[in-house]
């Protein structure tokens, strides 16, 4: 691929990733996976003199038990949640490989640290999307069933663990604008939280789809599986200070702009 393409600048977005369900089924795919990708894209690209390299990490890097708002200094203060730990650490590799082909070989990588993404075009295959998609699949695809010539009036959809986690979501321009503005002015291997710098629990992002697609089934908690981690937000201040990043986005506007990409006919 490098051959091939000779890129000045790499952005590494790829992995193998999904949520809850996919990462307790595929621990060891996802750390393999993501910890060969990661380490090979960076290796091949300092040995070709590229002029940077743009290595994206995870949330899933933290501590099970990071005080909120996460910040970067503490990335290695724990382990991380138990059903994302292998894709976490396998991700948190490259900013140790970032950091030591920095001090030995002067080769030009970053590292920044993007929460829970989501907008049109999300991945919403329920065996491994991540939670705003899946549960706007489960939610509309319920909702499709609820007519007056359906025999299910009062659909169900099943929503795992309590609703009591909390999660940041950051819409994918964004993200997209802060990985840019990155790469652009920012040339140092310290890890950099991007985000928008809100929480919100489970339980009221689930009120915020029904509201949004006027669902009128039923909510059912299943209690017996996983909540993940108990919070997450980041503390963003690193990245408008270094880089000049800050969110604008409307987090309920762009939720209903994804609610209706999904629901768009085909």
């Amino acid at each position: 691929m490098y051959d091939n393409s000779k890129p000045d600048i790499v952005i590494h977005l790829a992995a193998k990733v999904g949520g809850i369900g996919f990462n307790q089924e595929n621990p060891g795919a996802l750390f393999y996976e993501n910890l060969m990708m990661g380490t090979q894209l960076l290796h091949e690209g300092y040995l070709r003199n590229i002029e940077k390299f743009v290595a994206i990490g995870t949330i899933c890097a933290y501590p099970k038990f990071t005080p909120v708002p996460f910040k970067e200094d503490d990335l290695w203060n724990g382990y991380p949640e138990e059903t994302n730990a292998p894709y976490g650490l396998a991700k948190k590799m490259m900013l140790v490989q970032s950091q030591a082909y920095r001090q030995q070989y002067g080769f030009n990588s970053i590292f920044l640290l993007p929460v829970n993404l989501f907008g049109p075009g999300d991945n919403f295959n329920p065996k491994s999307s991540h939670v705003i998609p899946a549960l706007i699949k489960k939610i509309v695809d319920a909702q499709k069933i609820q007519n007056p010539k359906s025999e299910i009036q009062n659909p169900k959809v099943v929503v795992w663990g309590t609703g009591n986690a909390t999660r940041e979501f950051f819409y994918v321009e964004d993200a997209a604008e802060a990985i840019v503005l990155a790469m652009e002015q920012y040339n140092k291997s310290d890890p950099v939280n991007i985000g928008a710098g809100f929480e919100i629990s489970i339980k009221e992002l689930v009120k915020l789809i029904v509201e949004l697609t006027g669902f009128k089934g039923e909510i059912i908690w299943d209690k017996s599986k996983p909540d993940g981690q108990p919070r997450r937000m980041l503390d963003t201040t690193k990245a408008f200070r270094e880089f000049g990043f800050k969110a604008k986005t409307d987090f309920r506007k762009v939720l209903k702009q994804t609610i209706e990409w999904y629901n768009k006919p085909l």
